[in-house]
C-alpha cells in the first residue's frame, strides 16, 4: 500500500434506516393524535397506526431520526414549531377532484347562483366561501360555473374564499396548475373554454385561465382557530368532507360558526359523509341532499 493510500481518509458509513425498523408505537401515536388535536381538532383514531406511519416516516428520514419518540420530543419543543405544522399537514388529507359530488353543482346552477348573479348585476356583494379547499379544485369548479352563467361576472363583486390549513395546498391552488389525467376529469366544454395547456419544469400542464383566477383568493386558514379573519359574511359557504375529521364537539361548534358566516338564505354544502349536529340542525333546512338553507337568523 503506498503511503498516500494509506494517509487518505475513509469515508465514513452511514447505514441507511429502513422505513420498517422504525416502528410507530402506542405511547407516540397518542402524543401525535393529542398534539393534532390541540392545533386542528382533527381527531386521529387509534386504529391509524399504518397511515401516520407511512406520512410521517419521511420526515423522519429528511430529519435524520431514527425514533418517533425523538420525534414526537422535537415536535413538542419550541425548536420544532416548523416542523411540527409540517406534521400536521402531512396528516391532513387532501382528496379532492373537480366537480365531485356533481349534484351540488347541479344545485348552484339551478338554485343559489342565479338569484345572486343577478343581485350582483345590480351591484350588491356576493362572496362564496371554499372552506378546506385542497389544491384549488373545487373553487375553481365554482368559478367555472359562475363564469358560465355570468361570462363577464370579473366586471361585478363576486368572489370566491378559498381556504385551506395546508400552505402547499394554497400555494398548488394559487398557481392553478393540474396535469391532464386531473384535468379530463372536467367536462370538455369548461376544460377548453377555462383552461390552457403550458409548458412548466414538471412537463405540460392545464393553467387556470385569468378569469378564474381573479374570482378566487387563496388563503391559509385553520378553521380550528379561536378567530377567523373574515369580516364580510357569504351567501355560499363550501365545506366538504372536512368536519367529518374533526372530533364530536368541534363538529358541533364548527357547524354554529358557518351558521354566523352566512348571511341568510344563504346555503351551505357539506360531505356526502356529514351531518349537521348540535343547535345548528335547527337553523338550516334540508332543501337537498347534504345542502343546507339557513332558515333562521338568531
Amino acid at each position: 500500500m503506498s503511503s498516500l493510500a494509506a494517509l487518505k481518509p475513509r469515508e465514513s458509513f452511514v447505514p441507511a434506516i429502513r422505513e420498517d425498523a422504525i416502528p410507530l408505537l402506542e405511547p407516540e401515536l397518542r402524543r401525535i393524535a393529542q398534539m393534532l388535536d390541540a392545533d386542528a381538532g382533527i381527531h386521529l383514531s387509534m386504529e391509524k397506526t399504518s397511515l401516520v406511519h407511512s406520512r410521517l416516516i419521511k420526515r423522519l428520514k429528511m430529519l435524520k431520526m431514527d425514533s418517533f419518540k425523538k420525534y414526537c420530543n422535537f415536535v413538542d419543543s419550541p425548536d420544532g414549531k416548523t416542523e411540527r405544522r409540517e406534521m400536521l399537514m402531512s396528516l391532513t388529507t387532501n382528496l379532492t377532484r373537480f366537480f365531485r359530488e356533481a349534484h351540488h353543482f347541479e344545485h348552484l346552477v339551478k338554485e343559489a347562483l342565479p338569484p345572486l348573479l343577478e343581485r350582483a348585476k345590480k351591484g350588491e356583494r356576493i362572496r362564496i366561501w371554499s372552506a378546506g379547499c385542497s389544491n384549488g379544485q373545487e373553487p375553481y369548479s365554482i368559478a367555472a360555473i359562475i363564469l358560465s352563467l355570468l361570462p363577464e361576472a370579473n366586471n361585478y363583486d363576486i368572489k370566491i374564499l378559498a381556504s385551506d390549513i395546508d400552505c402547499h395546498m394554497i400555494a398548488h391552488g394559487n398557481r392553478g396548475l393540474y396535469a391532464e389525467s386531473i384535468i379530463e376529469k372536467m367536462p370538455a366544454e369548461l376544460r377548453t373554454k377555462h383552461f390552457e395547456l403550458v409548458d412548466t419544469p414538471d412537463g405540460k400542464m392545464y393553467e387556470a385561465s385569468h378569469k378564474m383566477k381573479s374570482l378566487i383568493s387563496f388563503r391559509e386558514l385553520n378553521l380550528n382557530a379561536p378567530r377567523w379573519p373574515m369580516r364580510g359574511k357569504f351567501q355560499i359557504i363550501f365545506c366538504r368532507n372536512v368536519v367529518i375529521y374533526f372530533n364530536l364537539e368541534t363538529q358541533v361548534v364548527l357547524w354554529e360558526r358557518f351558521k354566523q358566516q352566512l348571511c341568510g338564505p344563504g346555503y351551505l354544502y357539506i360531505g356526502h359523509s356529514e351531518r349537521l349536529t348540535g343547535p345548528a340542525v335547527d337553523l338550516f333546512e334540508n332543501v337537498a341532499t347534504t345542502t343546507y338553507q339557513l332558515t333562521s337568523l338568531k
